[in-house]
């Protein structure tokens, strides 16, 4: 017996395996938010980096707090291969991927010199962060948010490319309106360019028309833009409001009477046959 409770007894490297990789327990959910405060904490100092006054004025504590940075993320790198049970499998993975490019660039600078461009790359480290999300209780809803991007990216292509022929279109005859006016439309690219600005509803303003009936025609073009913008918006959201009702219907009790489903979470009887839920 004693032998039994012995081996059933978990390894280190499956305690390891727990915490590091799952979070359904009080030390692996202490350590993400650890991790998570870490990862703030070193894109926060790789932003201030990129300030050149507070480079010149703080460059030892930066490149101090950099290493720190960086030896910790790459003990926590090589223990996630050394306890996952498929190393090759994490390796080769999207977080993977992200956790070496998060510590190749100091080891790159240090050894090779004027690599310094490539400490940019350690933004993303905070590509991390959706690795931590699994301790936000509102992750089945934004699950549901793919799902309806997923079913719905079909009508968001066709969409997509409907409005790609239309600023084609837009900017040919804008350029059609306002060449040889001096007023920057001076070819069909950068006045299909324009067309993308104003649709959008961005408004650089660094393309202008100058004649009227191009002032005219561009407002049109932004009336335009705020009902094009919506589009996709209700795409997703009628597909979202899709995946709520089927989700409430498998979630809805049967009436042990007639066989129906009963949506209403609070109801005590049947609305069909009276019978008691």
């Amino acid at each position: 017996m004693t032998n039994e409770a012995h081996t059933s007894r978990p390894t280190l490297r499956e305690k390891l395996y727990r915490v590091i990789f799952l979070s359904d327990t009080p030390a692996g959910k202490l350590f993400d938010i650890c991790l998570l405060l870490v990862i703030l904490a070193s894109v926060a100092i790789v932003m201030m980096e990129s300030v050149q006054s507070l480079q010149v004025r703080y460059s030892r504590l930066f490149n101090c707090l950099e290493w720190i940075f960086t030896i910790l993320f790459t003990l926590e790198y090589i223990l996630r291969i050394w306890c996952t049970p498929k190393p090759k499998r994490y390796i080769t993975s999207f977080y993977g991927i992200v956790d070496l490019l998060c510590v190749i660039p100091s080891y790159v600078e240090f050894l090779l010199g004027g690599g310094h461009f490539l400490i940019s790359i350690r933004i993303l480290r905070l590509m991390r962060i959706f690795r931590i999300f699994k301790l936000v209780p509102f992750l089945h809803e934004g699950r549901q948010l793919m799902l309806a991007l997923q079913r719905s990216r079909r009508k968001i292509a066709v969409f997509f490319f409907f409005i790609m022929l239309l600023t084609v279109v837009l900017g040919s005859i804008m350029y059609v309106i306002e060449s040889g006016h001096n007023s920057g439309f001076t070819s069909i690219p950068v006045s299909i360019y324009w067309a993308v600005v104003t649709l959008t509803t961005v408004g650089y303003g660094d393309i202008a028309p100058v004649t009227p009936v191009g002032q005219a025609f561009s407002a049109i073009i932004m009336i335009m833009g705020y009902a094009i913008i919506a589009v996709p918006t209700g795409i997703v959201t009628a597909e979202m409001s899709r995946i709520h009702r089927a989700a409430d219907t498998l979630k809805a009790r049967e009436c042990p009477g007639c066989h129906s489903k009963i949506e209403e979470e609070d109801a005590l009887f049947c609305k069909y046959c009276g019978t008691h839920l």
